[in-house]
């Protein structure tokens, strides 16, 4: 049996999930624990297209694309636990509830994405997630998406 896979590179980001620039959101994901929790790491640059109208000479990573960046993490997540590196996995939110955003998120902060699994299932799995940059929580946030496995 092959060794779980706990932390996850830019490499296997890639081959779980479809998104590329300027829409892959996470730089890694570490500390997954199979269908429970996962923590994704997001460098946020200024050289980033988002930064050129959010806004002009006040640079702020935009609060639904942290909310997008949680649910990549999940997915990876999710991947590893079912076994989906290198399938045609696509995942869709289904809802997003109770988000609140507590802190700015600027260029120069590394946001932390900590998700948790509140209910696993085959196709449909609901999270909460917390954002956070060093100790000071950014965002929070619970959310449903389904995982759909393209034919091959």
């Amino acid at each position: 049996m092959a060794a779980q896979i706990t932390e996850a590179d830019l490499d296997i980001i890639q081959r779980i999930i479809p998104h590329r620039y300027p829409f892959l959101l996470i730089d890694k994901v570490r500390d997954i624990v199979s269908s429970e929790s996962a923590v994704g790491i997001k460098n946020v640059t200024y050289n980033e297209p988002q930064f050129q109208g959010h806004f002009p000479g006040a640079p702020i990573f935009p609060g639904v694309m942290i909310i997008e960046a949680m649910a990549q993490t999940a997915a990876v997540m999710v991947g590893v636990t079912l076994d989906l590196i290198d399938k045609p996995l696509l995942v869709y939110f289904m809802s997003v509830d109770k988000t609140k955003f507590r802190r700015k998120v600027v260029p120069g902060d590394v946001l932390e994405l900590h998700v948790k699994v509140k209910r696993a299932g085959t196709k449909i799995w609901k999270f909460e997630a917390t954002a956070k940059v060093g100790d000071e929580v950014a965002a929070t946030a619970e959310f449903a998406a389904m995982i759909d496995l393209l034919e091959e």
